[in-house]
Order: C-alpha cells, then structure tokens, then sequence
C-alpha cells in the first residue's frame, strides 16, 4: 500500500501500512487497480473521440468510478472489484464502437489491454504492478505532476458527479477527465505538458464547479441570507451530512408530516440559505461545530444519520446502529441506499428517542452567495473606498483533525476588526458560530457556501476587481486555504489556472508535490506555507 493523495499522509510522507483515515491496504490495492483500469478506459476514450465517438455510459461511469476512489468515500472492498470488471467491459464494448467508426482501438500492453483476474485475491496480487508510483515518468518532477493531475481530475470527477445528477453536463469535462487519465499513464510527457494539463485540469474544474451551481441554483433558486439555529427542538430527527442536495430534498420529501425534524452537518449548513429547501418546516437547524468532532456528535445523536459524500473518516469507529450511507458512499457494516427509496431512514428516526427537550442554542448565519454579497457591491465598494474596510480574507477549504488546523480559529480571532472574512467549505467549522459583528451593516464573517461555491466566490472577486478596475490580484484580498482531499486540489488548480497569486496553503503542503515542483509554484504564484496567524498577518497587512 501507498497512498498520499490526501493531508493526512502518515509523516507527511505517505501511508504504507492502513490509511489515517481508515482505509486498509485491500481497498487502497483495489483503488490502484480501479485507477489503472480506468486510465485503459480514457485511452480507448480518446481514440474514440477522434473519430467522433463519444459514449454517455462511459463517460458517467468514469466519473463516478474515479469518484469512488476519493479520501473517504468508498471503504468496500466488494464493491472495487465490481466497478474494476464494469470498466473492462465497457472499454471492450467501447474498442468495438471506436472500430467501427473508422477509429484506431489496438492497445497490444498498458491499461488499455489490462485483463482483471476473476478473484479478488487475484486481483490484490495485480495490484503491485499498477501502484501510483508505477506511473512512466523519466524523474520524480514529472511523477509529482501527473499525480498531482491524477487527485485534481479527482476532485473534478466528485463535482461532476453532483452536477450531473441534477442534470447538468458537458461533453467538454468528460473529454478532458480522460484526456487527463489517459495522460498519466503516458509515456514521453515533458514538464510544459504536464504543467499544462495541470492548469487545464483547473480551467475544466472551474467549468464543472459552474455546471454544479447552475443545477443547485437552478433547482433550488440562488441563496439568501438565513440565520441557520444550533439548538434542537423535542422530537425524533434525522441528521444530513455530505454535499448532495438533491439526497437532502428527498429526505426532507420522505419525513414531510411524520413529526421528524432534519438537521444538517458538516458541509450541508449552507443548504439552509436555498428558498427550495427552506419551505419544508422540518428542516429545522445544524447540529455539530467540528470536522474532528464527527465520532462523538454522531454517537451522541438520537435519531438517524445520513452520510451523502465523503465526509465521515475512519467510519469503522462510528456507532453504526443508526447510520446510513447513500449515493457512491460505502463502507462495509455500514446500511446503504442506492436508490433513494429513505423509508428505511424514516423507520429509523421513528424508532429511536429523538431529543427529549428543546435547546435553544445559538444562531449562525449563512447563505452568502455571490447574488448576495453582489446585490450589496456598491455599499461594499463604498466602505472600501472611505476605509471602512480595510483587506477581505477568504479563509476556507477542508477541516481536519490535526491540532495545527487551530492556525484558522486564532488567524480569524485576529483579524483586524475593520476586515472582513468570507469563508466556504468545511473548514469554517473552526470559527463559524464566532460573533465579529460588522462594518456599517455588512457582517464581518460571510459564509459564501460549501468547497464547490469557490465558484461563487471566484465571480465575487471578479466583479469587485472590474468594479475597482484593477486585477483580482491588486485587490485588497487574500487567500487562505485549507487543505484535505482531492477536491481542494481542483480548485487550488483553479486558482492557479485564474493566475491568482500570494495564497497562503496549510497546514502542511501536499507530500505528492516535490521541491522542484514547488520552487515553480512559488516562483509563478508565489504560494505560501502558513506560519503563525500573527506573522501571517503583518505580512499582509504590513
């Protein structure tokens, strides 16, 4: 085993023996052999293309495969070596299609001729030869960037996914997803390419991040500013985490009328800000502060709990009794629905206690989406220009559990207090139930959404940056990002693909990037380790 595409990396080096997230080394084998399998795929997917064939049942399929292979999202051994034997049969058919337009589909070695054995064992002992560190690269440089590549396409494959459930897509992203593929298993690719393949890979994530937010504002209207309870009300409930909206409204559909109140976690606190969502009176609050805090808050939860994407680490040490997964999510033990039927989710709330009396916590708001923060731009530009407001910092990305992640709580308790922080993703969970007050109404801390709504926050800038007439860089903005998984790596490409500079990255830097690889980001973006809040501040506020 050797896996490395995520923070957490054993040593800041890479996990050999059992994930730090709980993944063992069976399902990182079968993961590897997924991938290789699907690199074969891409190949065929190519050919197939230049010769006007492109195949929607691939092109899904390869999406939700790659998927499944993210940091916590499929720990099901069971289920790899089904999608392993579907991927090779799809090439097959895929080969025959691509012949018969005319196209070149002759593979004689490589991924693209794989054959999985029949057994899982087999399988297992396939594996060493198809590892990430097998990949044909002439030095570590040019490894580091086709994997580097490889987590980006990743994360896009992940928003694809979201984005295709609710109608959303474009035969671009599926082209370049294997394009991508294809090319980290190609030999003779030089430096410039692979480079460029990189910030590709952020152009089309940027792409897939708007086609996600066209099919959730489009389904469920654009965010508006909602003050989201933390307490509970008495009664039975259930509990939502993960990124998917649409399993959100089919649960709030199946416990409408049942005296069941649903609460979100993690990265489904924005989902309170939709005008689709909000109408239902059972949706009533969050529950939980902190990513690290999962075990504890979903073993003390008294109704069921739903999982919907990756959010949920070492899951094999969570009380299981009343937890659910749905969608690619899997881990063996653990219920699962894949078809959106959540009567059994329902049955489960009914039976257990719910909460025994009211709570009446805090408030937190959300809902600030770009329609909101840009419906306010000329209050916004006017309090910049009298310095009313001094510097805006976006401090988002992935939540954790290293103890170094506090550097976000404390950077945003210094803040000064004539700034403005603006915050998505799971990572706010460090400091989102903080009161900073505001700055001539405008709230000092703005929650612009989940890690996809980077998008959002990318046409903030954009439009404040045309409204000053200066570059988005010469705006008095800074970045700083928290990392995690392979969705934070697409859009960090991104951000270098919008040639956005000066953003501070913690809280340690990717064991799959090398110093040379570095030393050119540094060099071309000058991207920053974080240090101390302090030392980080006076940097950027001299």
């Amino acid at each position: 085993m050797f896996c490395y595409q995520c923070e957490q990396a054993a040593k800041g080096e890479g996990c050999t023996v059992l994930g730090v997230c709980g993944k063992n080394a069976e399902v990182a084998a079968l993961q590897d052999v997924l991938i290789y399998s699907l690199q074969g795929l891409s190949q065929v997917a190519v050919e197939g293309r230049k010769a006007g064939v492109s195949d929607r049942e691939v092109n899904v399929f390869t999406v939700k495969a790659a998927f499944s292979t993210l940091t916590n999202v499929d720990f099901d051994p069971d289920r790899f070596v089904k999608l392993i034997n579907r991927c090779v049969e799809l090439r097959e058919a895929l080969k025959s299609k691509v012949q018969a337009a005319g196209g070149s589909a002759a593979f004689s070695e490589g991924p693209a001729a794989f054959a999985p054995k029949p057994g899982k064992e087999e399988l297992l002992e396939q594996a060493a030869a198809v590892g990430i560190m097998s990949y044909p690269a002439d030095n570590p440089d040019l490894l580091s960037l086709k994997h580097t590549l490889l987590f980006g396409v990743k994360g896009i494959c992940a928003y694809a996914d979201h984005a295709q459930i609710l109608g959303q897509e474009d035969e671009k992203v599926y082209a370049f997803i294997h394009e991508a593929l294809a090319a980290t298993a190609a030999k003779g690719l030089g430096l410039n390419e692979l480079l460029g393949l990189c910030l590709k890979c952020g152009e089309i994530n940027f792409r897939t991040m708007e086609l996600l937010d066209a099919g959730n504002t489009g389904r469920y209207g654009h965010p508006v500013p909602t003050k989201v309870p933390l307490g509970h009300k008495q009664g039975k409930a259930i509990l939502v985490s993960g990124h998917d909206l649409l399993d959100l409204e089919e649960i709030l559909k199946a416990s409408e009328g049942k005296g069941i109140n649903v609460y979100t976690h993690g990265e489904m606190l924005p989902t309170h800000g939709y005008p689709a969502l909000k109408k239902y009176p059972h949706f009533y609050g969050h529950y939980g502060t902190a990513w690290q805090n999962q075990t504890r808050e979903f073993a003390q939860f008294p109704g069921a709990i739903v999982m919907t994407t990756n959010c949920l680490q070492r899951p094999q040490e969570v009380y299981a009794d009343n937890l659910f997964t749905c969608g690619l999510v899997g881990w063996p033990g653990i219920k699962h629905i894949s078809d959106r039927n959540f009567q059994p989710i329902v049955d489960k709330a009914l039976e257990l206690p719910g909460f025994a009396a009211d709570e009446n916590g805090r408030f937190v708001n959300s809902g600030f989406a770009r329609t909101t923060v840009l419906g306010v731009a000329g209050q916004v530009i006017e309090a910049v220009k009298s310095k009313a407001i001094r510097h805006f910092f976006l401090v988002g990305g992935c939540d954790g559990a290293k103890p170094t992640r506090n550097y976000y709580t404390e950077f945003v308790e210094k803040v000064p207090k004539d700034c403005v922080v603006l915050t998505l993703a799971c990572g706010k969970f460090r400091f989102f139930d903080q009161d900073l007050g505001d700055i001539g109404g405008i709230p000092r801390l703005l929650d612009i959404g989940q890690c996809n709504d980077a998008y959002s926050a990318v046409q903030i800038a954009v439009a404040l940056a045309n409204a000053f007439g200066v570059g988005v860089n010469d705006l008095p903005l800074s970045i700083i990002c928290s990392w995690y998984e392979q969705k934070a790596v697409a859009i960090l490409l991104t951000l270098l693909y919008l040639g956005i500079k000066n953003i501070h990255l913690g809280p340690s830097l990717p064991a799959f990037i090398t110093p040379n690889v570095l030393d050119v980001l540094v060099q071309n973006y000058n991207i920053k380790p974080i240090s101390t809040p302090d030392q980080d501040l006076k940097a950027i506020l001299g």
